[in-house]
């Protein structure tokens, strides 16, 4: 059988990688992989980096290259037979994985490198990826004894595949819900683009009539905004917020609360093993703050300046309904109604109002406009790449002296078998051939509302936001200038900076400039008028008190969660999240909320004692916008400097030396309170 994943393709071969291909392809690639380590470290002399570490950076990258498609397909096109391949090879991926890690000639083959008198004529990325071999081997338990090595594996193992069923949970329960409506009555409210939208799904689905409403975020969040029937919005609140828990009544199978305890305990035990207090302790060995106070500190002292803010967005939407809709108390349900209302009372605004001049195509033109001002980029789509769906595109940047600098797909729209959320992904990495340079792909999805009636797909401006975001991650990915794998684009990049260059990128949406590259109504052609555009801009920092803390919670529950010395049970995670809620949050969720049986980005998503980092990196890409905004948002020069000290560095350099490098200082905390309308 010809195995497309074992084919040297420059991309996946998409149209003909099939389920039964994969576990073939990773059995045989494991075992050349271990037959290679074993020749190069019983037969290499005088360790250097060609005759050691470049052939393992070869055989690594031929194993993601062949991984990588399959670990995407598994989020945008799962299917039971796919699903079975991939839970089957990620258990003997992690295997692999702690096998390499705890490999006594490897550990001697990379310290005989560092210690040698080649080390110190090796360039800063070569020296950069040896000492994070060498910090690795250690958080892989290469100093533990062989006992203890065996529980580190077996716990590796089981957290793989606990990490996996927790996903797999969460996409069946929330795709198992769905509402056939025929009455259209019962979504009056609703923006006609909704309406719309919610109509295809249902002919989509085998319905001849009515609306079919779903968990998916193009359908959920304008109920929860628009929906004039507080009923449905229980309904649906309710749905949401108990997925993957024993509330939500569905197949129990789908219950994550056994799996997060499962999951939390075996951290902690691989922290304990590693010689850490907690798993929070463990997970800050790779990131750039050195303790748990320090975090604990920097999210406090948020959470403290923030609280009067969000205090008095709440008190704010509890007198506007109580004034104008006779209604004394909101439920968790109503809060998104009656804040739409109020954004619209205060501002004469609707992000409906917007909806009109963000077409996906001019967003996208105007994307690469952006960074083409930017960056001196030129973006061109390339057609005849094969894909996984008719709706994905690919992409080619090219930088200014014409050079193919990197490439990437795009996969925008939401639907069936495809998981939730937004998020970029490497498909090849770049590094450094024998006579060419391997230039890096990118996988860039989204789950917007797609097209409907023929008509260009027209999404949000939060939606612009998060394509910016996701684009930010691209650009760090794709034009790195970093030629070794291990630290090339987000690879080795500490994971409370990785946000930096996303987060960073989401301010040209708010810029009047930059929108005037793309914001044009989808059939007129015009651009944003005035009075349009300074409702936008007045509304901005609209509850940025109550979306502040509410970040905050998720962060102060997340770090903590893993201080834990251990977890007996789900009420004991309902507990933590209780207590965190009543210091920080404004809002008070129904009892039956189980919002933590959904947080796949702790329990499965790489954030576990991390989430931390949205806000932290968020305080480095204020502060690295205040220097565009000091010089000018398209001040080419200054972009040049962001692109030579952060973008291009990948992981190759410490994130506070970059961060120094182009702002000249420290970071500091107050442009973001700035931005967010904390501070003046």
């Amino acid at each position: 059988m010809n195995n497309p994943l074992l084919e040297n393709h420059t991309l996946p071969a998409f149209d003909r990688i099939q389920p039964e291909h994969v576990v073939p392809a990773i059995d045989q690639l494991l075992e050349e992989n271990r037959e290679t380590v074993e020749h190069l470290v019983s037969t290499t002399t005088g360790f250097t980096w060609d005759n050691f570490v470049q052939p393992l950076e070869d055989m690594d990258d031929r194993l993601n290259r062949a991984w990588s498609p399959v670990s995407h397909l598994h989020s945008v096109r799962d299917n039971e037979a796919l699903r079975k391949a991939y839970s089957e090879c990620i258990g003997k991926l992690s295997d692999y994985a702690t096998e390499m890690g705890q490999h006594e000639g490897l550990y001697k083959g990379f310290k005989a490198v560092a210690e040698s008198d080649e080390y110190a004529r090796l360039v800063p990325a070569q020296k950069k990826l040896i000492d994070n071999a060498l910090r690795d081997f250690r958080l892989s338990g290469i100093e533990l004894n062989s006992e203890d090595r065996a529980t580190y594996r077996r716990l590796q193992q089981e957290l793989t595949k606990l990490q996996t069923h927790f996903e797999e949970n969460l996409l069946d329960a929330t795709q198992a819900w769905k509402k056939h409506v025929t009455d259209q009555d019962m979504l009056s409210g609703l923006p006609q683009s909704v309406l719309g939208y919610l109509e295809q799904s249902a002919r989509e689905n085998g319905f001849d009539e009515g609306w079919l409403l779903t968990l998916d975020f193009p359908c959920y969040l304008p109920v929860m905004q628009y929906a004039d029937d507080a009923g449905l919005r229980r309904e649906m609140y309710t749905a949401y917020n108990t997925r993957a828990s024993a509330e939500a009544g569905n197949d129990p199978q789908w219950d994550n609360s056994a799996v997060m305890v499962d999951i939390l305990n075996k951290r902690q035990e691989v922290a304990r093993l590693l010689g850490f207090a907690s798993y929070a302790d463990l997970s800050l060995a790779k990131k750039m703050a050195a303790t748990p106070r320090q975090v604990l500190d920097f999210l406090t002292e948020l959470a403290d300046k923030s609280a009067p803010v969000a205090q008095s967005d709440l008190e704010q939407i509890n007198r506007h309904a109580r004034e104008k809709y006779t209604i004394d108390t909101l439920d968790a349900w109503d809060i998104a109604y009656y804040s739409e209302k109020l954004k619209q009372a205060m501002f004469r605004f609707s992000d409906e109002d917007l909806r009109p001049y963000f077409s996906v195509p001019n967003v996208l033109q105007g994307l690469f406009a952006v960074v083409q001002r930017l960056y001196e980029l030129d973006i061109r789509p390339r057609e005849g790449v094969t894909t996984w769906h008719d709706d994905v595109m690919f992409y080619d940047i090219y930088n200014s002296s014409g050079e193919l600098q990197g490439s990437f797909y795009l996969d925008l729209y939401a639907r069936q078998h495809k998981r939730g959320g937004a998020w970029m992904d490497e498909c090849v990495v770049r590094r450094k051939l024998d006579s060419a340079i391997q230039t890096p792909v990118a996988y860039l999805t989204c789950n917007f509302t797609p097209p409907v009636g023929g008509k260009p797909a027209l999404i949000t401006h939060d939606e612009v936001i998060t394509l910016f975001h996701e684009f930010g991650h691209g650009l760090h990915h794709m034009l790195t200038k970093v030629d070794y794998a291990g630290v090339s684009g987000i690879n080795g990049v500490p994971w409370d900076a990785v946000e930096l260059p996303s987060q960073f990128m989401e301010n040209w949406c708010w810029e009047r400039e930059a929108l005037d590259l793309f914001a044009r109504h989808h059939e007129s052609g015009e651009k944003i008028p005035a009075d349009l555009f300074e409702k936008m801009w007045a509304a901005k920092n609209f509850q940025s008190g109550m979306q502040m803390v509410r970040q905050l919670e998720f962060s102060l529950f997340d770090f903590r969660l893993h201080m834990q010395p251990h977890i007996d049970s789900a009420e004991d995670i309902q507990k933590l999240l209780d207590e965190v809620r009543e210091k920080v949050a404004v809002i008070q969720p129904p009892v039956f909320n189980r919002f933590q049986n959904g947080f796949s980005h702790i329990f499965a998503g790489g954030y576990a004692a991390g989430y931390y980092s949205y806000k932290w990196a968020e305080v480095l890409s204020a502060d690295a916008f205040s220097r565009f905004e000091e010089q000018g948002i398209f001040n080419t020069e200054t972009g040049k400097a962001f692109l030579h000290s952060i973008l291009e560095q990948g992981g190759s350099r410490d994130p506070l030396e970059l961060f120094i490098e182009f702002r000249g200082r420290e970071p500091s905390v107050e442009p973001l309170l700035r931005h967010s309308g904390i501070t003046a």
